[in-house]
Parts: structure tokens; C-alpha cells; sequence
């Protein structure tokens, strides 16, 4: 149980775990600027909420059932409406052409590690400029040929290349699209 006595001690709680509407983030983050019980209620949470980052996110999801099932109950106890989480939407990533004959859609990237994760397409004839890793840089083939200086890869196929190695000419005669996984490091030549 929780020693705060304000009123906005839920929210705060619903703040940390990332669970208010948008609508409801603004007002909680000025009230918190006013409220010091709230602030070190915010502090105590912190850890805890970052502990779940490392925990697999289907199990921490909930099904839609189950959320409109408790949403129900909670208003029935409460004398309330029910109030559903907002619906969240995946939106697929345009593809956005980087340099001449080479399209990309960036899936994810992790700033603090300087990886990016993307959908890379070549266009017949299209070639990468030469680079030197400054990662860990993995290739999966989905569809085309490519060439990697003198190994040419084919739809399945995958590439790893170390920290410090690089690749002269990587091109493709076909076209081809991949998924690359890669540092944000690399140094083009």
C-alpha cells in the first residue's frame, strides 16, 4: 500500500507504467511539478517499471477480453463508466529512398547501442557504397540476389559480418530485398 495520500496517486502509478490516455499524460506531468508526494511516489515506481523491460511483452500484454472484462467490473465496483484502453495501431513504415537505387524501411533502432534493424531493397543494379563494421552487421535475404564482394547470396541465405571487417562492392543484378541489421557506426569509404 502506498503512504500518498493525494488524490492523483492512481495516475501517478498509471503514469509510471505507461497506461494513461494522451489526453491524461499532460495533466499528470503538471501536477506532478506541484506535488512532491506524487514525485517520490513517481521515483519509488521507476525502478520497478524499469524491471519490466526485460520481461517478453506477450506476457505482459493482456488480451482485449480480458481489458473490456475488468474495465466492466471496475466501473460496475466503482459506479463508473467503463473506460477501455486506447486501441494502439501499427502503422507500417514507408519505404524512403536513402541514395540512388537503394530503398529502406527502418524498423527499429537502439540509440544507446548505435544498431539500427531495417528492410533494405536494392534496385536492379543497384550497389551499397564500401563500408567498414562497426558492429555486428547481419544480412537476411529475402527475395533478389546479392553480392558481397565475391560470394553472391541467395533468397534465404544469411550474412554475418565481425566488428572491423568490411565489404568493397555489395550490389545486386537482380534486385533484392533484405533485412539488415546493422550499426549506425558503419563507416562508408
Amino acid at each position: 500500500m502506498s503512504s500518498n495520500h493525494c488524490a492523483q496517486a492512481e495516475l501517478v502509478c498509471a503514469y509510471a507504467l505507461h497506461a494513461l490516455a494522451p489526453r491524461e499524460v499532460s495533466a499528470i506531468e503538471a501536477h506532478l511539478t506541484s506535488c512532491a508526494e506524487c514525485r517520490r511516489e513517481l521515483e519509488a515506481l521507476r525502478p520497478v517499471v524499469n524491471s519490466f523491460s526485460s520481461w517478453p511483452t506477450d506476457v505482459l500484454r493482456p488480451a482485449p477480453s480480458l481489458q473490456a472484462r475488468l474495465a466492466q467490473r471496475i466501473a460496475k465496483d466503482t459506479g463508473g463508466k467503463p473506460v477501455l484502453p486506447s486501441a494502439r495501431q501499427w502503422v507500417e513504415p514507408e519505404w524512403e529512398d536513402v541514395a540512388p537505387g537503394i530503398s529502406c524501411k527502418l524498423l527499429a533502432t537502439d540509440t544507446e547501442k548505435h544498431v539500427i534493424s531495417m528492410l533494405v531493397r536494392l534496385a536492379p543494379g543497384g550497389e551499397y557504397p564500401p563500408h567498414t563494421h562497426a558492429g555486428v552487421e547481419e544480412l537476411h535475404l529475402l527475395d533478389g540476389e546479392l553480392w558481397i564482394d565475391d560470394r553472391k547470396l541467395y533468397p534465404g541465405d544469411y550474412n554475418r559480418a565481425e566488428p572491423g571487417t568490411g565489404d568493397k562492392r555489395v550490389w545486386s543484378e537482380t534486385g533484392c530485398t533484405c533485412v539488415l541489421v546493422t550499426s549506425t557506426r558503419d563507416i562508408l569509404r
